[in-house]
């Protein structure tokens, strides 16, 4: 089957800034009908006007808050109401909360961003994904998913008994690989891939939530970090190109196709996260 992204329904969550924001606009340029989304509707309408400024093409921008099973309802409420298909979702928002903090539902911060949040709304979006023939979902994962040493503690996913963001992140980052490889499972009409973009100067470890310390070590290390553009590389790669050049990986690192650890490609491990996360979502909307 042939694939051009030309006139392709984009998703890009997190697209206001960094890796998100050079994927947007790259994906723009080639003619991608691209949505972009910040938690703040400020932010995402300024992004929306600095590519459509840059390169002429226009990019829809909306408000999502990925930590509130609540504020993502409202989001697709609205979302519906512009799209009636998805081509490719990019699952690139992400964020790391310097000490634990719980959401309005009770969900630890960076667990719920990145991990909770990104399965809801991809759940929600499927009848969408799989009305299209060659449908893809990106996530953007990180190789700090092998600092979740042993894997997954499903009696403290949250990590109620000692937390640390390190460990936090390592753990959602390693959710969202056991989760792409459980959508490969189950709706295999979808290309799924999880995806390492390199380690990138972007605004990550900034946000309010991440805590001064960590914002001034992030801001240091900027200038020696890889410009934006170069991590948009394995999510244009991955949304762009023919599935015949995609090979059978499932995992790409920098642009290039990965062998996952074990910890992350236990089939076993991710149905059984799938069905637990299904289990927090209903008690949390209950």
């Amino acid at each position: 089957m042939s694939w051009s992204i030309r006139d392709k329904v984009v998703l890009i969550t997190g697209g206001a800034s960094g890796i998100g924001l050079a994927t947007a606009t790259e994906l723009a340029t080639r003619g991608a009908l691209v949505t972009i989304t910040s938690r703040s509707s400020e932010k995402a309408e300024a992004a929306a006007d600095a590519i459509q400024n840059s390169t002429g093409a226009k990019v829809q921008p909306l408000a999502l808050d990925l930590s509130r099973i609540g504020a993502i309802d409202s989001f697709l409420h609205r979302y519906r109401k512009m799209r009636d298909a998805v081509d490719v979702l990019i699952n690139n928002a992400g964020t790391i909360s310097g000490k634990r903090r719980l959401t309005e539902e009770g969900f630890e911060l960076t667990f719920a961003s990145n991990y909770l949040g990104p399965f809801y709304l991809t759940n929600q979006l499927l009848p969408l994904l799989s009305s299209k023939e060659g449908a893809r979902i990106l996530n953007v994962s990180s190789e700090l998913y092998r600092n979740a040493k042993g894997g997954l503690d499903f009696g403290d996913l949250q990590l109620d008994r000692g937390f640390s963001s390190s460990q936090a992140y390592a753990n959602s980052k390693l959710a969202l690989m056991l989760f792409t490889l459980e959508l490969r499972q189950r709706y295999k009409s979808i290309d799924s891939f999880a995806l390492h973009p390199g380690v990138i100067r972007t605004g990550f470890g900034t946000a309010p939530e991440s805590g001064l310390s960590m914002s001034v070590m992030m801001k240091l290390l900027g200038p020696m970090l890889k410009k934006p553009e170069y991590g948009a590389q394995s999510s244009v790669l991955l949304a762009t190109a023919p599935k015949a050049e995609l090979k059978s990986s499932w995992y790409w690192s920098e642009g290039s196709p990965a062998n996952p650890l074990p910890i992350a490609n236990d089939s076993k491990v991710s149905n059984e996260l799938w069905k637990f996360t299904e289990e927090l979502i209903r008690k949390a909307k209950a």
